[in-house]
Formats: structure tokens, C-alpha cells, sequence
């Protein structure tokens, strides 16, 4: 049996108020949690979404503590765009090499969107899936 190769995944996108989106609603979805959106003046719950299996928002040194809360971060998000053509977020996804067990991609994940990212002053929301059927494991990140 021949050595399986690593299959490679990254894409970006826009997370815009001119599609329909909504900054909260695609948080809780990301993270399989339930946020309450207060533009919409709705929950969103996707508490029962599986194969999340690692949340966590980070921050660079100069944000304000207050962001690490889900809900309060990506609410202020919604009330500092006023436009209905808003763009709210931006959604970095990129897998897991296979090869990893689920310690070690969370890991990886973290190391990439810290390096990446927050050492240049954005804040993340870090969402680890971690399904095996079709090319491993992935990270989506919003930022």
C-alpha cells in the first residue's frame, strides 16, 4: 500500500453584510455555540453543529480584554459597521495535515493564526473541525 500524500486546503473570504451575512450568526456557526446577535435582536444557536472540537478567541497585546468574550467581540464588530455593504470579518480555512492527532492540529492551528495574525495586531476567533472522512482536519479562523 502506497504512503498517503497530505492534501492541501487554504482559502479566504469576506464575511459581508452585502451577502447577508452576519458577523454574529457566522461565529456561533463556526464555533457550535449559540450567540445572541443584538442588530438582529435574535439567538443564534448552533450548539448542536458537531466536530468543533477547539474554540477560542485570541488577542493581540493591545486588545482590550472584553474581546475575549465570543458574543461581546463579534456584537461590537456589528455596531461599529454602519454600511449595508459592511465588511464584517474576513474567514481563513486551511487543513490539518492527517498525519496529526487532534492535540498536535490544534496546536498547529493556534501556532499559524498566532504567528500569522495576532502578532500583527488582529484578533482571532479560532474554530478547530475535526472531521476525518474527506481531507482531514480544518481550521477556520476569522478575523
Amino acid at each position: 500500500m502506497a504512503d498517503a500524500m497530505a492534501i492541501y486546503h487554504f482559502s479566504a473570504k469576506v464575511i459581508s453584510r452585502a451577502n447577508g451575512s452576519s458577523a454574529v450568526a457566522s461565529a456561533a456557526y463556526r464555533s457550535a455555540s449559540e450567540l445572541h446577535d443584538e442588530r438582529l435582536g435574535r439567538n443564534h444557536d448552533f450548539s448542536n453543529k458537531a466536530g468543533v472540537i477547539h474554540s477560542e478567541v485570541l488577542l493581540p497585546e493591545s486588545a482590550p480584554d472584553r474581546l475575549n468574550d465570543r458574543t461581546t467581540l463579534w456584537n461590537e464588530v456589528e455596531a461599529a459597521e454602519k454600511r449595508k455593504d459592511a465588511q464584517l470579518a474576513r474567514e481563513v480555512e486551511f487543513s490539518i495535515p492527517r498525519e496529526m492527532n487532534d492535540r498536535q492540529g490544534v496546536q498547529l492551528a493556534r501556532d499559524f493564526v498566532q504567528k500569522q495574525f495576532v502578532t500583527r495586531g488582529m484578533v482571532a476567533d479560532l474554530n478547530v473541525h475535526w472531521t476525518r472522512r474527506t481531507m482531514g482536519a480544518r481550521s477556520r479562523t476569522r478575523m
